[in-house]
């Protein structure tokens, strides 16, 4: 984990910045130091809207999924995916993002290794296996 401390960039590309390392951008509770989303306005545990970016590895593992073998409208650049939810690693938060490459569950079991490599405009986080 890390503290982030760039203010002249908006929090989007601040959280793309550190999605092109492997991170994830995290907020942190002032208060009771809850790990959440960077997009969340509260704090689930005692309700504070104080919090400090926190970095943490984009490395976790497959939760759940859902499979794209046919892709919709505006997603033809790729021919199966899987849109992941996966736990960190480092923490006990859940993040998703996007796998290509995926066509069938024996592709992804449960609890297979994920990590963050890339953000892309189009499809958010992206994902690969390790």
């Amino acid at each position: 984990m890390s503290e982030s401390n760039s203010t002249k960039q908006s929090t989007r590309e601040q959280f793309i910045k550190y999605a092109k390392k492997g991170e994830i951008l995290l907020n942190q509770c002032t208060k009771c130091k809850n790990i959440m989303l960077e997009t969340v306005y509260y704090c689930d545990k005692c309700f504070s809207n104080s919090f400090r970016q926190v970095s943490y590895s984009g490395r976790g593992r497959v939760v759940t999924y859902t499979i794209q073998s046919v892709a919709p409208e505006g997603f033809e650049d790729v021919s199966s995916y899987a849109w992941v939810i996966f736990k960190l690693d480092d923490c006990d938060v859940n993040v998703s993002g996007f796998l290509p490459g995926v066509s069938t569950p024996a592709d992804l079991p449960l609890g297979s290794k994920i990590q963050v490599i890339d953000f892309h405009e189009k499809h958010g986080l992206i994902l690969q296996k390790y």
